[in-house]
């Protein structure tokens, strides 16, 4: 686009419109690289916001989150209403999907009684004429009486087009004359009682008759206000003409359909009977119950492959090649330093630092792979699979997408939690995340369950990993139950027509991803790599010595209970680092390249079985190393949360830690 002019005006145009309506793509489409990410001031619910020169204007663009209407059931619908209605945006376009007319315009609705001026932008009319659905914008738009702008957002048609419509708006603002919807003709006397009970009372940026019919609809937040602004008498009046008229939200509501329902006849040609769409075929069964998981764990199995099969041997590369090289190279510079100083810089934050670079290829080919399904319409589908294996610890389908790529690395698991909307069940799924057994936890399992449990290490290994999820399921069940008490994620998922995803579209959105955890978590896991790295260094004389093995000694106590000495609960408190620090670790406090004899002989000869069996247990269900934790810091928000995962995580690998060897005390097996 061309570049501004310097005395360019700036218009703020806020993105409304429901999920899975190509909202995103018209977002990245405008703004590019210009985007910037935070979160709404108050809120843990994502902000996007970015600019778009183009024609001598400056458009502030604000993507709102995806909702279906203006009543507060959610934080994303109350973002977003407060948004339109405090900060009034000079325009609201309001991404509609035009094969899903009829349920977008309920929302246009909704808007239309708002002051700020509208723009519809119809988008994926490829997609709906691939479908058989025609739409004449002509007609909608005299229909609506605000513009109406066809899109193919994802190649880049009609954007201009769009631009100009909001400038015409701004330009001249009187000629903007909307066809608001009306309530059906039971009510309308009651909402002009409503009406003049409120008269000056509401405050200056919320319309009154807007306000009037949220209230009729029972808004409970627009009640909760009134009833502060109101005198107490005026507010009895107010409140008995509610109660008495319950039922008010049927007639706002059906004369919102009345009007849908007209404009739809007027402006849509539907597909002619018994003409069976692309979508409706492929969901035979990527939605059948059975089909559909089938079809669901295929389509993983090939993410992990790709993921971990591409991903796996570059990040080992630049560990070996890149960081370890650059380690080398910061001792070899600083050979006449003290040992300490040459440490610092290459274990600890060369190291650190590297933990943050090597992980990249694996979430670059995550997001892409991830942003790919999403933009194909697949992962709605995923979700609606899943939905009833979730339900049983409050959550639903998209919980399942996330906690399913956590068998792989629990970062991306934790930052794939941005997919689910509700906030409740998106903290849920994050506090969850690392009960998954990665596959850092499965290599220090594979390597050591041989040598404790030899021809048994299989049945061992797959027994610890169903452990993992039954705790997982338990410890849902119980965080839902008493945290949240029994409340459920509304789970209303919308199934969007497949349609051929956008390059440039996966392409930012692995870019926002990807930087976002290197700006927000890199730091935390430098810091984090650098603690530790003192702790296991200072005072000197080796880690024997440093304060971290003198942590281990203060644990001791806590070890003997599951028959582990301090050499064993030392490695696990490395593991926070990295889960593969478990093994060096236990190979330098057993001395393993001392004696010249294996690590796993050396363990097998010192560790009884039931007091391997608590460690592994605790390996597997111990905090979660420093990226993950740093990942759950940056994604929640809450360093209280952060803490109470740590905690609880630590708590339980503990607890089961010390019933598995007391029972086999007990039992008298293996001791």
């Amino acid at each position: 686009m061309a570049i501004p002019e310097p005395e360019a005006r700036t218009i703020t145009v806020a993105l409304a419109g429901q999920p899975n309506v190509g909202k995103s793509t018209v977002f990245n489409m405008l703004t590019g690289l210009t985007q910037h990410v935070g979160n709404w001031p108050g809120k843990t619910i994502e902000r996007k916001a970015g600019t778009c020169h183009c024609n001598g204007l400056t458009l502030s663009i604000v993507d709102l989150p995806g909702i279906y209407s203006l009543t507060a059931n959610s934080p994303e619908e109350r973002v977003a209403r407060d948004f339109i209605i405090q900060d009034r945006p000079d325009v609201v376009v309001v991404i509609s999907d035009a094969a899903a007319l009829e349920r977008n315009l309920y929302l246009v609705a909704e808007l239309m009684v708002l002051p700020t001026p509208l723009v519809v932008a119809l988008n994926m009319v490829d997609v709906a004429e691939r479908a058989g659905i025609r739409i004449d914008p002509q007609v909608l738009e005299a229909a609506l009486g605000v513009p109406v702008i066809p899109l193919v957002a994802s190649r880049n048609q009609g954007l201009r087009e769009l631009i100009g419509a909001v400038d015409h708006l701004v330009r001249h603002p009187e000629g903007y004359r909307p066809r608001v919807p009306t309530i059906r003709e039971g009510h309308q006397a009651v909402m002009a009682a409503v009406h003049q009970l409120i008269a000056g009372q509401v405050p200056s940026s919320y319309p009154e008759a807007w306000v009037a019919m949220k209230l009729l609809e029972g808004d409970g937040d627009l009640l909760a206000m009134m009833q502060e602004r109101l005198p107490p008498e005026r507010w009895e009046q107010l409140h008995s003409i509610l109660k008495q008229h319950e039922d008010a939200v049927l007639d706002v509501a059906g004369g919102r359909y009345e009007w849908i329902g007209r404009i739809v006849r007027a402006a849509l040609v539907r597909p002619r009977l018994g003409q069976i769409a692309l979508t409706d075929r492929l969901d035979r069964v990527a939605a059948h119950p059975t089909w559909g998981l089938i079809l669901l764990l295929g389509l993983f199995g090939v993410v992990f492959v790709i993921t971990y099969g591409i991903g796996t041997p570059i990040q080992e590369w630049l560990d070996a090649a890149l960081i370890q090289g650059m380690a080398r190279t910061a001792r070899g510079a600083l050979a006449g330093w003290p040992p300490w100083v040459a440490g610092l810089l290459a274990d600890g934050v060369i190291g650190g630092a590297g933990m943050v670079l090597t992980f990249l290829p694996i979430l670059v080919i995550f997001f892409a792979v991830l942003a790919l399904l999403e933009d194909a319409g697949y992962l709605a589908r995923a979700a609606f699979v899943l939905d009833r294996f979730m339900h049983g610890m409050g959550l639903h389908g998209k919980s399942g997408l996330p906690l399913i790529l956590g068998f792989g690395c629990n970062v991306p698991a934790v930052l794939g939690a941005r997919i689910i909307e509700d906030q409740r069940a998106r903290m849920l799924t994050i506090l969850l995340s690392p009960l998954v057994p990665c596959s850092a936890r499965l290599a220090v399992v594979a390597l050591l369950a041989p040598a404790f449990f030899g021809g048994g290490a299989t049945l061992v290994s797959w027994g610890l990993v169903l452990l993992n999820l039954v705790m997982l399921v338990l410890i849902g069940t119980v965080v839902h139950r008493l945290a949240f008490q029994g409340q459920y994620a509304a789970f209303i998922m919308e199934l969007p027509l497949y349609h051929v995803p956008n390059a440039r579209t996966i392409g930012l959105a692995v870019w926002r991803h990807t930087w976002a955890f290197v700006k927000k978590a890199g730091g935390l896991i430098l810091a984090v790599s650098v603690a530790v790295w003192t702790l296991a260094t200072l005072p000197g004389g080796g880690m024997e010595e440093s304060f971290l093995a003198r942590l281990g000694h203060l644990l001791a106590p806590a070890g003997r209970l599951m028959g582990l000495d301090w050499r064993m609960m030392v490695a696990l408190l490395t593991s926070f680092l990295a889960k593969e620090n478990a093994i060096p670790t236990l190979a330098i406090l057993y001395g393993a390249a001392d004696e010249g004899t294996s690590l796993a002989s050396l363990l097998a000869t010192q560790v009884r079985p039931a007091a391997a069996l608590a460690f592994l247990a605790m390996q597997m269900l111990f905090i979660p190393c420093a990226a993950t934790v740093a990942t759950i810091r940056s994604e929640t928000g809450s360093w209280t949360w952060t803490a109470s995962s740590v905690a609880l995580l630590a708590v339980v690998s503990f607890a089961v830690g010390i019933g598995i060897y007391q029972g086999a005390v007990l039992l008298g097996v293996g001791v």
